[in-house]
């Protein structure tokens, strides 16, 4: 962690770029990362708009003082990592280098602000629920299995946070229907049923529910849910070239009623029906339709690969075109200046 530190004095002489450098880095670090030169495109467009400019609005300082004797943690895949990273360099420039530190355990990563006692968390757990996808590293497997009624396996680990922003989407969205193990991954012959994604969402969520009333004391810790983050992988939506995707776009969809075909409208009625029984309040950070417009805002071949490229795809770079995850700095800081705001205006 030291040498992500050290890498902000060596990176770009913008003074913008040069202070919100490290998402770049930590981004590498963790997963896939826009590189300095092939992003710096969306980050001027994206600083120079009032409207989504998450620095604007963000006091770090406040953020910190808050967080002092605490933990706030994310719960969840790629997406709610990319919003921890975000929330973790909005933060890092105002904590001198001595006094914080970067720490991953298995699926847990701790960011930590020393002179604040607080840590800012992340906690990899795609479905919430147990699953063979559970290993923060190696977790691309052919077919996808949750077990049903398993959140305590990852629970055990959540308990004791002052915040908890949780996030769900992506990985139940595979185009099928979600294999759920009714037993044990240590049973010899497995009980898998199928459900459709809707049902099988509507019941992770409430097994979250459930455990968020069981584990968390509602006097003195504030539950967030953050909801589904759109992709932009068929350009047809927006009404480009057919067979094209994010690649190349260095603008936002200018259609105010634009809604992506990959944004199950069905699952945002689950949420909304679930959350709506709950006993404990939940707040809901709704940033699925401001995340529709920023098809310009995606890594897309500005990622690490993780292995090599061959000559079709360096053809054809919208074949490898990444339109699921998303620049930093950029769109993440606007939700976690949402989340700012959820926080201090409920």
């Amino acid at each position: 962690m030291r040498f992500i530190f050290e890498i902000l004095n060596q990176i770009g002489q913008n003074g913008a770029l040069h202070d919100r450098a490290l998402p770049i880095v930590l981004w590498e670090k963790a997963h896939s990362t826009c590189r300095n030169v092939g992003c710096s495109f969306i980050v001027v467009n994206w600083a120079g708009s009032s409207s989504l400019s998450a620095t604007s609005s963000f006091n770090a300082t406040l953020m910190l003082e808050t967080l002092r004797g605490k933990r706030m943690m994310f719960v969840g895949d790629s997406l709610n990592r990319g919003q921890y990273v975000s929330m973790v360099c909005l933060l890092h420039r105002l904590i001198p280098e001595d006094q914080k530190s970067m720490e991953t355990f298995g699926s847990l990563t701790v960011f930590t602000a020393k002179e604040y006692n607080a840590t800012i968390e992340f906690y990899w757990a795609p479905f919430l629920l147990e699953s063979n996808s559970d290993d923060a590293v190696i977790h691309r497997v052919s077919e996808r299995i949750v077990r049903r009624g398993s959140i305590n396996k990852h629970g055990k680990n959540w308990k004791g946070v002052d915040i908890v922003v949780f996030n769900t989407y992506l990985w139940w969205m595979t185009g099928l229907n979600i294999k759920i193990l009714q037993g044990s991954f240590e049973d010899e012959t497995k009980d898998i049923v199928e459900l459709s994604p809707e049902d099988a969402y509507r019941m992770a969520m409430k097994s979250m529910l459930r455990w968020v009333r069981k584990n968390m004391n509602r006097k003195n810790t504030r539950v967030f849910f953050t909801s589904m983050s759109p992709t932009h992988q068929k350009s047809i939506d927006w009404g480009g070239e057919p067979g094209r995707s994010c690649y190349s776009e260095t603008s936002p969809v200018d259609n105010a009623t634009y809604w992506g075909s990959d944004c199950r409208r069905s699952i945002m009625e689950v949420i909304g029906d679930v959350f709506s029984k709950s006993k404990f309040p939940i707040t809901f950070l709704n940033i699925t339709q401001l995340s529709n417009y920023r098809k310009d805002a995606h890594t897309s071949i500005y990622k690490k690969q993780w292995s090599p490229l061959t000559p079709e795809q360096i053809a054809n770079p919208v074949s490898y075109a990444d339109c699921v995850h998303w620049c930093m700095p950029g769109l993440q800081d606007t939700w976690n200046e949402l989340l700012f705001a959820k926080l201090f205006y409920p």
